[in-house]
């Protein structure tokens, strides 16, 4: 007849808890879910956001390459929330976005979204040669 327990594992299972039960069983979210963002993810996804749109209708901006920065590197009187560079021999067009001035500067998600936006269309525009109403008629409405 067969025994009704079953015989012991060989090794011994890992302990997923502590000894009182109260330990973290997994990440607090999954993935997927906005609280696993960090505050730069968030920030780089707004500037891909205002990139990709302006792109549509500014088809050659798909050779330029948009950076995000935590802060500016030199001291300056003020501090600036992007820069254009231009392009040079070897190396493609850029512009930079600076995240913490942006921040800064706005109190919520919405804001920084439109914060951005401007910042990335003065950076364009700077960039082309253009005024920034001409980059996006939008510009300054919102």
């Amino acid at each position: 007849m067969d025994s009704p327990v079953p015989p012991h594992p060989p090794e011994p299972r890992p302990r997923r808890r502590d000894r009182h039960g109260r330990g973290m069983r997994g990440p607090v979210a999954p993935p997927q879910v906005p609280l696993s963002v960090s505050r730069a993810e968030n920030f780089r996804d707004l500037v891909q956001d205002s990139v990709e749109r302006l792109e549509r209708r500014w088809p050659q901006l798909a050779e330029v390459d948009f950076m995000v920065l935590d802060v500016p590197g030199a001291q300056e009187e003020t501090v600036p929330l992007g820069r254009a560079v231009s392009a040079e021999k070897g190396r493609p067009a850029q512009i930079v976005v600076y995240r913490r001035p942006v921040e800064i500067r706005t109190k919520n998600r919405d804001e920084r979204a439109l914060l951005v936006h401007e910042v990335v269309v003065e950076q364009v525009a700077e960039l082309l040669g253009l005024a920034p109403e001409s980059v996006d008629p939008r510009y300054g409405q919102e």
